[in-house]
């Protein structure tokens, strides 16, 4: 498989995403504890962001970019 693997990891990571965010309504339904849940989100949702950032180039512009100069 030739895919890129900053690809590979940011889908891993946006199922991870949605998988604790379940989670986390599951846990506050029953009225539990969700701070470590929430702790842990917020961690990879940083590591999605990062990722993302540097997965796009930083030499492309878009349209609005463009304009605003």
């Amino acid at each position: 498989m030739d895919e890129d693997p900053d690809a590979y990891r940011i889908l891993k990571l946006r199922a991870e995403i949605l998988e604790l965010g379940s989670a986390i309504r599951q846990l506050q339904r029953e009225g539990l504890d969700d701070a470590a849940a929430q702790l842990l989100i917020a961690r990879k949702r940083a590591q999605l962001d990062n990722l993302v950032k540097k997965a796009q180039p930083a030499a492309a512009f878009n349209i609005t970019d463009i304009r605003r100069r």
